[in-house]
């Protein structure tokens, strides 16, 4: 995994008005299988308010993308990680809600016990990497030349931005695929 990521030629977006942010893909052992962490949000939360969403956030004053991430996770999972877990990056996504996320992928070990926090996590799921190697599914966005992607998961469909990064990392991680996202649209629910 590490080795398709560091030979990733990783593209940068500049914010150009727009706030950084960053999430964590943090591949875990559960079961003799190898997976992710994904989160639905707290329903108090004020903004993505019960979406599905990869552990993360804005960077705080003087953070990069891999400390922002790494304390996110922190404070929404009490999952605390070196920086030496780091595996890389992948690309930049630019939201409609204003924000250029850089996905940032770390080695957890043997699936460190996660302690969801309440006000931000209202349900932690862990998904084997058998179930991220899916299809994903187009749809046509009104206003927008851009499909917008999402993934058959968890009974229902995972929605951009978190759909297009999973499907990213499913191309460069597992599938050893230089595959770009940036330009896959979000639906109009996640730009509220």
């Amino acid at each position: 995994m590490g080795e398709a990521l560091r030979t990733f030629p990783r593209r940068s977006i500049a914010a150009d008005g727009r706030r950084p942010a960053a999430v964590l893909i943090a591949i875990v052992e559960q079961d003799g299988q190898q997976g992710i962490w994904l989160t639905e949000r707290s329903p108090s939360l004020r903004a993505h308010a019960g979406q599905f969403a990869l552990p993360g956030g804005k960077l705080d004053p003087g953070e990069d993308a891999i400390a922002a991430a790494l304390r996110e996770l922190h404070e929404e999972l009490g999952v605390l990680l070196p920086d030496s877990a780091v595996l890389g990056l992948l690309d930049d996504y630019p939201t409609r809600s204003g924000y250029i996320m850089t996905p940032v992928v770390a080695w957890a070990e043997n699936s460190p016990v996660p302690i969801p926090d309440p006000a931000e996590v209202a349900v932690l799921h862990w998904i084997p990497m058998s179930e991220l190697d899916v299809e994903p599914r187009f749809t046509d966005i009104p206003g927008s030349d851009n499909p917008a992607i999402k993934l058959p998961l968890l009974g229902g469909h995972l929605h951009a931005p978190t759909a297009a990064i999973l499907y990213q990392f499913r191309e460069v991680v597992l599938r050893h695929r230089h595959t770009r996202v940036d330009h896959y649209d979000q639906p109009r629910f996640a730009w509220e």
